[in-house]
């Protein structure tokens, strides 16, 4: 049975879901930051993933791209698998800026997490879960 890593759980706030992929947007106000996690339990590379899962993920990250590049208009997307403190397969989207405070480094570590505003939280949210309805996001009523 899948469950969320708890520090992903922690971090992170539930926007919705797509077929195989939970989508989070990253607590830290800094950037612009989801991620994708596959509901599958034990899984902590791409690789695997069943090959019907593998395509399910590519075509997530592409519209989850997509959408970002649409409502955040930034200088690059940053797309990582890395989970070297979260084992849990989980696929970042960072849109970065020349003007953020990390670039053009990583984001981990460049700084502390800024906490979202509520307002600002809830119309990020909202926009997300619209721009992406089209693509089969379902989400939580709040």
């Amino acid at each position: 049975m899948f469950k969320l890593h708890k520090t992903l759980e922690n971090d992170c706030l539930l926007v919705g879901e797509f077929t195989l992929s939970l989508v989070l947007l990253s607590r830290d106000a800094n950037y612009p930051w989801l991620i994708l996690v596959p509901k599958r339990q034990d899984i902590r590379e791409i690789y695997q993933l069943e090959k019907a899962d593998r395509q399910q993920l590519l075509l997530e990250s592409c519209n989850l791209s997509e959408a970002m590049m649409a409502l955040f208009t930034p200088d690059k997307l940053n797309i990582a698998t890395l989970g070297n403190l979260v084992p849990q397969l989980h696929m970042h989207h960072v849109a970065r800026y020349a003007s953020d405070c990390a670039w053009p480094a990583p984001t981990w570590g460049a700084s502390a997490p800024t906490p979202y505003d509520p307002q600002i939280l809830s119309a990020r949210c909202a926009s997300l879960r619209q721009r992406l309805l089209s693509c089969g996001l379902e989400y939580p009523v709040d």
